[in-house]
């Protein structure tokens, strides 16, 4: 029988810490918290100085039975959930169900799960650290005050099932705040020049610059067609000349490991990987997988961090492996904590265990998305510690009359970290080889018209990384706000970007008109600064939450009187219910608009919302229409579908393809829009600016 009893969060983290404590240690899971404040009510008594009134969570009676039972026969209990906050806050409703005492060593904290690090820190337990417990507590309050205080004034006022929260509010009026931007935004006018030229051996394309009317040259702006035409006029197509040759040298620097926010952003961008998906691996990763001849071990350290500092021995081993594999020239070691009073730097950056563990020695013990995301973690990890790549650079100033055109090459002269990390490696744009006063002949000029564009709305990466800069939220709730925002149906994700829904508008107004502090950002981070303080010991937690629900309570006891009651009508369409005759009318579902029968619960019928694009199907004349997947995803298709199977996942547009006369379609990318045929075996292709 064990003598010991070690508690932990996830089952998977459980079976791996058990293979390495060996017999003489029983390790259980609680499966996250088995105490909470109850649903049903607020939980918190104000009248008795913001008491929080905790509850066994409803279902967790068999396990609590069992965890009690377990204790008894135990010499020694280790409470070993998640290093950071809410672990150590879980860790403490434990020490009370079980009957520990809280000043006692029963604590013990794994930044990595691996056999020696386990074992090292068993044999160092520590006190539940209160000052931690108490900054989960007050986030756990504020939030709780935040949520059942306003939300049952939004169903009094305009329905059932919204609610409000302390960060959750304050996002969506950012979100919504930008979409206000988009719709004021005034696009304006303008023209760019771009030369066709050719030298003896390539061609090359420079863009116009300015003008040498005045003297020196000086940048021009065209903002008109005329400006454009003006420059034409004086151009001499028959005279290209070299005028200037400036060459040189940049470096590219890798970036430091990843933090939890930086690794929600590039798993977005590199792997298209939701904040949600990305914090689901990484939490499989770090728990435990299994590995041929190690058993199951945590590949990656703990993924809820904020710091990119790296452990001297970690550092050490990466540092070796690089020279090793790679050779001493690649070798630069950093490790400066990047100094930002948002920062809680409790744990080291997120990185492999193991660096010797590369991503292709464990593929087959990974599935697909498991293996892409260890990938990503393992390159950054090792790229932080290499050296910078180095690009040569050459900048040609090409004068025709007084018209200046520029461009510009660059040629990788060091590859540095991106010999590792090749995720966003720039192609080299080789100029041919020129001396000053070479004359290039022209091939053609264009003149092209451009509209400035409007803000682009967020898509998740790059709403957490203004988060993250403006100090709202922390990492580990970047993916929970986001998530509840979907549910809730204040926003939607159109193209990967998050848009608000009408209802998300209508909300984020009253909030914006009556509740001012909670949907404020800099008093947002503020709250978070403070809860850092209660964390670091500095503030008491019941101070915080005073001060909040001080003005709170003003706040409510003016909206109750001020919000008038919001009747939200659904838009009637011409579409007639099949069933009872009504006309039926559009309603917000999981994956957007759909059609429903106003009749409910009388009558339940819905139909898919046909939103059609104003092109006809190539196959049969149809419309083509908006259709979603299982999963959500946009894509397009005949009206007539199952007699047609037209289906593309790009939009289509109403022109035709020039080289094969099908019909075009249409893709937003961080450059532009890309055009290209909707036949796969045409290769007619066309980008346009944004």
């Amino acid at each position: 029988m064990a003598n010991n009893l070690v508690i932990v969060e996830s089952p998977t983290k459980a079976k791996t810490i058990k293979k390495m404590l060996g017999s003489n240690y029983k390790v259980v899971a609680s499966v996250g918290h088995i105490r909470d404040l109850p649903k049903s009510k607020l939980g918190i008594d104000l009248d008795n100085d913001f008491e929080p009134q905790y509850i066994n969570i409803r279902g967790k009676g068999p396990l609590i039975k069992e965890l009690k039972n377990d204790a008894k026969k135990s010499k020694k209990i280790f409470l070993a959930t998640d290093p950071d906050r809410e672990g150590e806050a879980i860790s403490w409703h434990l020490s009370h169900i079980l009957g520990l005492d809280p000043s006692d060593n029963i604590r013990v904290t794994f930044n990595e799960i691996t056999k020696d690090t386990v074992k090292a820190q068993i044999k160092n337990p520590r006190a539940i650290d209160m000052d931690l417990v108490d900054a989960q507590q007050a986030r756990r309050s504020l939030d709780r005050l935040a949520g059942y205080k306003i939300s049952p004034l939004l169903w009094k006022k305009v329905k059932n099932g919204l609610s409000a929260g302390r960060v959750q509010s304050v996002v969506l009026k950012i979100i919504c705040d930008r979409e206000q931007l988009i719709e004021d935004f005034i696009s304006e006018e303008y023209w760019t020049i771009e030369a066709d030229l050719k030298s003896k051996r390539k061609s090359l394309e420079a863009k116009y610059y300015g003008s040498t009317i005045s003297g020196a040259v000086k940048k021009v702006e065209l903002k008109e067609e005329k400006d454009a035409d003006e420059v034409l006029s004086r151009v001499d197509n028959k005279s290209f000349i070299v005028e200037e040759i400036k060459e040189g040298s940049k470096k590219k620097n890798p970036s430091n490991a990843f933090t939890t926010s930086t690794l929600q952003q590039e798993a977005s961008k590199k792997l298209n990987f939701s904040t949600k998906k990305t914090m689901m691996i990484a939490q499989s990763l770090y728990e435990g997988i299994e590995v041929p001849e190690e058993g199951s071990v945590g590949l990656i350290t703990y993924m809820r961090t904020d710091s990119t500092r790296i452990s001297k021995v970690a550092q050490d081993e990466c540092l070796s492996f690089i020279n090793k594999n790679y050779g001493k020239e690649y070798l630069c070691p950093r490790n400066k904590v990047k100094k930002n009073e948002n920062i809680q730097d409790a744990h080291e950056c997120i990185r492999p265990t193991n660096i010797n563990r590369t991503p292709h020695s464990i593929k087959d013990s990974l599935s697909r998305d498991e293996f892409k995301l260890y990938s990503l973690i393992w390159k950054r990890f090792v790229a932080s510690q290499m050296e910078a790549a180095i690009y040569n650079t050459l900048n040609l100033s090409i004068k025709s009359n007084t018209e200046i055109f520029k461009t510009s090459g660059s040629t990788i002269n060091f590859e540095g970290f991106l010999k590792v990390y090749d995720y966003s490696i720039e192609k080299d744009n080789i100029l041919p080889v020129m001396n000053v006063g070479d004359n290039l002949a022209l091939n053609k000029i264009d003149k092209t018209q451009h509209f400035t564009q409007p803000p682009a709305r967020y898509n998740e990466a790059s709403l957490i990384k203004l988060l993250e800069e403006i100090g709202v939220g922390r990492p580990s709730t970047y993916a929970p706000t986001i998530s509840t925002l979907l549910s809730r149906y204040y926003v939607v994700q159109e193209e990967k970007r998050i848009v608000p829904t009408e209802l998300g508008l209508m909300v984020n107004e009253i909030l914006c008109e009556n509740f001012s502090d909670l949907v404020n950002e800099e008093f947002t981070a503020y709250m978070e600064s403070e809860l850092d303080k209660i964390a670091d010991g500095e503030l008491y937690w019941k101070e915080l939450i005073r001060t909040f629900y001080a003005q709170l309570a003003k706040e409510l006891e003016i909206a109750e009187k001020k919000i008038k009651k919001v009747e939200i009508r659904d838009e009637e369409t011409d579409v007639i219910c099949d069933k009872c005759g009504r006309n039926m009318v559009i309603k917000m579902g999981r994956f957007g608009k759909f059609l429903a029968c106003p009749g409910f619960p009388d009558c339940r019928n819905a139909k898919p919302l046909i939103e059609k694009v104003g092109v006809s199907c190539p196959k049969c004349k149809g419309e083509i229409v908006v259709k979603r997947s299982k999963k959500g995803r946009k894509f397009f298709g005949c009206s007539n579908y199952p007699e047609c199977d037209f289906v593309t996942w790009n939009e289509p547009i109403n022109k035709k393809c020039p080289k094969c006369g099908e019909i075009l379609t249409k893709t937003s990318t961080k450059k532009g829009t890309t055009i290209k045929c909707s036949d796969k075996n045409c290769d007619y292709r066309e980008n346009q600016a944004d």
